[in-house]
Order: C-alpha cells, then structure tokens, then sequence
C-alpha cells in the first residue's frame, strides 16, 4: 500500500506489534512494543527523562494503523535525533543556533511594500526588544538582504546563554524550532516563555503569510508547512515541560 504521506510515494512498513505500553527504566520512561523497548536507528533504547514526551510518543505509535508513518510521529523522530546525536556531542548544537543569531530572521526587514514593512514592525520588534532586555544585548536590524555582522557583543550573550542549557532535549528542540523559523531569536523566546508557540510560529510565516494575502495559497506548499508545524509543535511540548534557558 502506498504512503499516507501525500509528499512521499516510498512504500511504508508494516505495523508488526499490537500492545504499547509506557515502561519506567533507569534513564526515564520507554515504550515497549509487545513487551519490547522501541529502538532508536542508533540501536538505543528509546528512554526518555519528560512524562509528556513520553506520552506523546507512546500515542504516537499506538495511533499507527496498517503502515507505520514516520511522518506522523515527529515526536518520536525528536527523541531519536536527540538520544542518538545531541546528548553525545551537545556542543555543535548550540553552536549553530547561536550561529543564526548574526542573520536571524528576526533582523532582515524589507524595503517595502510599506504594509509589510508596517506589519514586520509591529509584530517582530516587541520580540526583539523582549530577547534584548533579556540578554542585556543590543541587535541592529537591517534593512534588505545584505549581511550585516551584528554586535560581536551581542552574539557573545546569546552563545554564553546556551551554554547554559544543559538539557539535550531542551537544547535539541531550541535547535529544531531554530531551524524550522529560520530564528534563534524566536527559539530563544519560546523556550525562555516569553513567546507562545503560536505566536512564533506566527512570527517566522509573517513574510510567507503576507505573500499568501496578496497571491493566494499554494496547496503544496501548504502541506509541507503542515508537516514542519508537527515537528514545530513536537519541540514546543518539550519547551513546555522543560523551559530551555536559565531562569524561565
């Protein structure tokens, strides 16, 4: 039978367990399939330390029906990147997030039209004044899509502020929401709880949803949005369960 996924046409495989179930080991709560520990592609226990990951991901297998569809379990592929990758080797994580910092989204503003310039204002500029004031930085938003390096100082606190996310799964989804909005600013805001989800999420598709105003909707861009905002929303869960820096 072919993909549920209408953006892939690879064949998927068979369900093969029927009971799911949440189990308490050492390194937190794992799923068991039949009475066997879910494994990740590493070949590691799928065990994760936050209940609410957990129970997402246990929801996400028991939900499967003929096919098991890795696109609908983004909070399984985010447990996987993070046991596998993050939690090994932390330090290239934070490193590209706090590389976005020097052309973040939140910085590049447009030249017109004036409605989208008005709008880029009202909605990015409270964000940025909050990761100001909370960074005790000073950004310098550009105009046009021409590098500008920001305030050496400035990407000097966001770096010192990552290091102290100790979390892997806070660090990963920081970097998962990063790289979804094309911002660590926005990342840094939701995960500090200075900024609902949705409202980044709102803020990273301002441009896009400006365009799709004046132009109309494209229906397959319009899937794949849906299938980056489960994965945005996968990391999100875990912001909430665990705020990704000092202080939330």
């Amino acid at each position: 039978m072919p993909s549920s996924n209408p953006l892939s046409a690879v064949e998927l495989p068979k369900r093969f367990y029927t009971s799911v179930r949440l189990v308490e080991t050492e390194g937190g709560l794992s799923v068991e399939l039949d009475g066997r520990t879910v494994k990740t592609p590493a070949r590691n226990g799928l065990s994760v330390p936050h209940r609410g990951l957990a129970e997402v991901i246990l929801a996400e297998w028991d939900g499967q029906g003929e096919r098991i569809d890795p696109a609908t379990m983004p909070a399984t592929r985010f447990a996987n990147t993070v046991i596998d990758g993050v939690a090994p080797n932390p330090g290239p994580v934070r490193a590209e997030i706090a590389s976005y910092a020097d052309t973040d989204l939140l910085l590049y503003r447009a030249d017109g039209p004036d409605g989208l310039v008005a709008r880029q204002r009202a909605v990015w500029d409270p964000i940025l004044a909050w990761i100001e004031a909370r960074l005790a930085a000073l950004f310098v938003p550009v105009v046009g899509v021409m590098h500008r390096p920001q305030p050496p100082e400035a990407l000097e606190r966001v770096a010192a502020h990552l290091e102290g996310v100790g979390d892997p799964y806070s660090l990963a989804a920081l970097h998962q929401i990063t790289t979804l909005t094309g911002s660590g600013l926005l990342a840094m805001a939701v995960g500090a709880g200075g900024l609902e989800p949705d409202a980044a999420w709102a803020a990273a598709h301002l441009d896009e949803d400006w365009n799709i105003e004046q132009w109309g909707e494209d229906d397959e861009a319009s899937a794949r949005r849906a299938l980056r905002r489960r994965d945005f929303d996968a990391a999100a869960a875990v912001l909430r369960e665990a705020p990704a820096i000092p202080g939330a």
